[in-house]
C-alpha cells in the first residue's frame, strides 16, 4: 500500500502569496544612510572653471561651459566708489539632496534626524494602466556649504561666501511640499503654464540644456527632467531615481529664490553684492552628484551638468537598490564680483 503525498498546491500558493508581499513591506521601510561629501575626492574642482576678468576669459581648462559676464573689466562699487577688477567663476556654496525617509541626512552621513514630527515618506506610484512608470514622491534638503571658504582654498579673496556648513532647509516641516494646490499660495503663476504649448515648448529648454545651458526664458521648464512646477515633491512621471532627483534639486533651488532665501550673484547686478531674484535663473547654476557615486569622472572635459541636461549622458550606474537610492548634489552658482584695489 503507498502513502499519498500531500498536495502542493496550497504550499506553492502561501509561498508565492508570500513573495508578492515582500515589494510592498520592503517599499515602507526606507533606510537611512549617507556620506559626508569629501572635499578632496567627491568634489570636481574643475567645475569653479571658466575664470574671468570682465568678458575674458582667462583659465578654462578642459573646455568648462560658462554664461556671459559683464563686459567691462573695470568695476566700481559703494557710495565712495573703489575701482576694481570684475572677476567672474563658479562659487561651489550650497547642497541639496532628495531621500526616501523624512528626516534622513544624507550629506550629514546619513543621520535620522526625526524629531517625532509626522512627514509623509518618499513614494512611488504605479499606473494600473501600465502607463510608464508612475509618479514619485520624495523629501529634499538645503545646505549652506561655502566650501571654498572653510577649507581656506584661497585666503583674503572678498568674493567668497563666509560661513561654515549648515542645513538651511527641510522640506518636512514644510506643508507646500505634499499639496500641489497648497503650494499655489508660493507659485500661482503655474497656471499659466498648465497647457500643451507650455508643456511642449518644454522639448526645446531640453535640447538647449543637454548642449549647453537651458533657456532662462522657459523659467517654468527643468529642461529634460520636465517641468520645474508645482514647487514641490511630487513628480507625475518616474524614470529612474537620477533623473528625478535631480529634478527636485532644482525645484527647490528654485522654490529657495521665490522665498527669497537663495539670491542672484551673477550678472553686473552682482558685481556689488547679491540681489533679489525670486524667478530663478536656471543658466546660473550647475550640479554635480556627490552622493550615492561622486560624478567626478570628466565626460567631455566636465564632471558638472547644467539645470535641466539629461541623465542619460551622466546618470548611467549611479543608482542601486537601498544603500544607493538617496541622493545629494553640490551646486555651483556663477559668481561675479567686483574686487577693489
Amino acid at each position: 500500500m503507498t502513502r499519498r503525498r500531500p498536495p502542493m498546491l496550497p504550499f506553492v500558493l502561501a509561498l508565492l502569496l508570500g513573495l508578492a508581499t515582500l515589494p510592498a513591506r520592503a517599499a515602507g521601510a526606507a533606510t537611512c544612510t549617507g556620506k559626508f561629501p569629501n572635499p578632496i575626492t567627491d568634489i570636481c574642482w574643475s567645475c569653479i572653471l571658466p575664470i574671468s576678468i570682465g568678458a575674458a576669459r582667462v583659465a578654462n581648462f578642459g573646455d568648462q561651459e560658462d554664461t556671459d559676464n559683464p563686459s567691462s573689466p573695470v568695476c566700481s562699487c559703494g557710495v565712495n566708489p573703489a575701482i576694481g577688477l570684475s572677476i567672474g567663476f563658479w562659487e561651489p556654496a550650497r547642497h541639496v539632496e532628495a531621500v526616501r525617509k523624512p528626516f534622513c541626512l544624507v550629506s550629514l552621513g546619513g543621520v535620522d534626524l526625526d524629531p517625532g514630527i509626522p512627514a509623509p515618506e518618499a513614494a512611488r506610484f504605479t499606473r494600473p494602466e501600465g502607463d510608464g512608470d508612475g509618479g514619485s514622491f520624495y523629501q529634499a534638503h538645503f545646505y549652506v556649504n561655502p566650501v571654498m571658504y572653510w577649507l581656506e582654498v584661497v585666503t583674503d579673496f572678498p568674493c567668497l561666501e563666509k560661513g561654515s556648513f549648515d542645513l538651511a532647509y527641510l522640506t518636512e516641516v514644510d506643508p507646500l511640499w505634499n499639496d500641489d494646490e497648497l503650494t499655489l499660495i508660493l507659485n500661482p503663476d503655474a497656471v499659466l503654464f498648465a497647457n500643451p504649448i507650455a508643456i511642449a515648448a518644454c522639448a526645446a529648454d531640453c535640447v538647449a540644456a543637454s548642449v549647453g545651458f537651458g533657456l532662462k526664458e522657459l523659467f517654468w521648464c527643468a529642461g529634460c527632467q520636465g517641468g520645474i512646477y508645482p514647487l514641490d515633491g511630487h513628480v507625475p512621471y518616474h524614470l529612474g531615481g537620477v533623473r528625478t532627483a535631480a529634478l527636485m534639486a532644482q525645484r527647490l533651488t528654485a522654490k529657495m529664490h521665490r522665498e527669497l532665501i537663495a539670491w542672484g550673484w551673477h550678472g553686473t547686478p552682482g558685481l556689488c553684492g547679491p540681489y533679489f531674484e525670486p524667478v530663478m535663473d536656471k543658466t546660473a547654476y550647475k550640479t554635480q552628484l556627490t552622493y550615492p557615486i561622486p560624478n567626478t569622472a570628466k565626460e567631455a572635459g566636465r564632471c558638472c551638468q547644467p539645470f535641466g541636461r539629461t541623465t542619460v549622458l551622466w546618470g548611467a550606474g549611479k543608482e542601486y537598490p537601498v544603500r544607493g537610492e538617496d541622493f545629494a548634489f553640490m551646486l555651483f552658482r556663477k559668481r561675479n564680483c567686483c574686487v577693489g584695489f
